[in-house]
């Protein structure tokens, strides 16, 4: 998507001949003749830069200037001065003016000094970013809110420990794996290999084969012998995620092998050295699973030395809009589209949002609403309708007692609701309709006239 430019001069024909030939260069343009409609049409369009007249009736270029920087807007400015105006040219760039041109000029020397400007302008915001990010982040995690401040601390005192055992906590969509590769990255195995592996992924057997490996003829399709990640990856790390899923067989074994720093290939009967580090994750609270007798409470002490929480999403609001922005970045360099920023109303959804997914969903609306996005802008209509429904506030007044629902300010069908429930209803309950009447509050005989009326079942 071209790069929208506003021009604002009192001169109809300036304003005429530069929208023609920045078109011609691929902009497009917005025109504006005093300095008022220049700010509204800064606000309406989020432009990428801004040609300004000095001297306009109404409000004239020093004023725009002086409103461009007390809302903190750093949009690239080039200022159009008349002859012999180098005094207020001075003072135009005191306030932040990218460049100026003096009239009479050449229209190829507008383009350029555009083109100057819009590369400074990144190039500034590119500076500002990465030193944002040693402030506001650690290794690729972003954050700045105090509990993510000390998640970073914990992991600052580890960088030169060698092989610390860690037990990243957090839910699902946190970034637990980040924090695993950071350690890795930060830490003096940093060159040796890393290697991940879910353990949810694979039953208990291959789950022993991936780890230890197997010696030929161990079992069924045993054709060679074949080394594990504690062989493979040596002196590197191993990040055991979603630990909590381990069927207790094998947590004896993971056991026995950080115990005795040594394990066996499946089917062996010689000890091999393990030098390998390992960090392990779990969106599970492994207290309560020892105490329910799903997790061995020798290991959980095991793995429980250095524990790093990673905080939900919900907990740190402060962060969610330099994580907006973040992505908001990332995508539109990935999908090659021009974003001007995201509109107040847009942010303040985002950031009402509870995000039960945490940073993976965000990460993925916002990438959604990238793709889709039909303006330059991201504004609240962009935005799904699970975040915009989110900003009707359940108040006793709104909300009769007993109700657990909100009504969203853009309505419902609530006969596709009813129809919902009544599906939802009877997929949890396998089809018993008895028990699924008493889910929603109904008599079997209202429950059949309902899926009747829906021609359900």
């Amino acid at each position: 998507m071209p790069s929208t430019i506003v021009v604002c001069d009192d001169e109809e024909l300036i304003r005429w001949s530069l929208s023609e030939h920045l078109q011609e260069e691929g902009y497009e343009v917005v025109t504006a003749s005093n300095g008022k409609e220049c700010l509204e049409a800064v606000r309406e369009h989020a432009p990428a830069g801004v040609f300004l007249d000095l001297k306009m009736p109404v409000m004239d270029g020093l004023s725009v200037l002086r409103a461009l920087r007390d809302a903190d807007n750093d949009l690239p400015v080039v200022v159009i001065t008349a002859h012999g105006g180098v005094e207020s040219a001075i003072e135009a760039t005191r306030l932040g003016a990218s460049g100026y041109l003096s009239k009479p000029f050449d229209l190829r020397e507008a383009a350029l000094a555009l083109e100057r400007a819009l590369g400074d302008h990144r190039l500034k915001r590119e500076v500002r970013y990465l030193r944002g990010r040693e402030k506001t982040g650690y290794a690729e995690i972003i954050g700045a809110s105090t509990s993510m401040q000390r998640m970073f601390e914990t992991l600052r005192r580890i960088e030169r420990i060698d092989a610390p055992t860690v037990l990243i906590q957090g839910e699902s969509g946190t970034g637990k794996d980040l924090v695993a590769r950071a350690i890795h990255a930060r830490g003096p195995r940093k060159d040796a290999p890393f290697m991940e592996i879910d353990c949810t992924s694979l039953p208990e057997q291959l789950m022993e084969s991936e780890l230890f490996g197997h010696e030929r003829g161990a079992f069924t399709d045993a054709r060679q012998t074949t080394r594990g990640l504690f062989e493979v990856a040596a002196r590197g790390m191993i990040f055991l995620d979603e630990i909590g899923e381990l069927p207790l067989g094998m947590q004896s074994k993971l056991l026995r092998a950080l115990e005795n720093r040594k394990f066996r290939r499946v089917g062996g009967v010689a000890d091999i050295p393990m030098d390998a580090a390992v960090i392990t994750a779990t969106n599970r609270n492994l207290k309560d699973e020892v105490r329910a007798g799903r997790f061995r409470e020798d290991l959980f002490f095991r793995l429980h030395v250095v524990p790093v929480e990673v905080p939900a999403l919900r907990e740190r609001r402060e962060d969610i809009p330099v994580l907006v922005h973040h992505f908001v970045e990332r995508f539109a360099k990935a999908f090659g589209r021009t974003v001007g920023g995201v509109s107040g109303d847009a942010m303040e959804l985002l950031s009402a949002y509870r995000w039960p997914g945490n940073v993976r969903e965000l990460r993925n609306v916002v990438e959604r609403t990238v793709i889709l996005l039909a303006g330059d802008v991201v504004t609240a209509a962009d935005l799904p309708m699970e975040v915009r429904a989110s900003a009707v506030r359940e108040d006793a007044s709104a909300v009769p007692p007993g109700c657990p629902f909100a009504l969203p300010e853009t309505g419902v069908d609530l006969e596709a609701v009813e129809r919902g429930l009544i599906q939802q209803a009877m997929t949890r309950t396998t089809g018993n309709q008895s028990a699924a009447a008493r889910l929603l509050g109904l008599t079997r005989y209202q429950l059949r006239y309902r899926m009747e009326k829906h021609r359900l079942g």
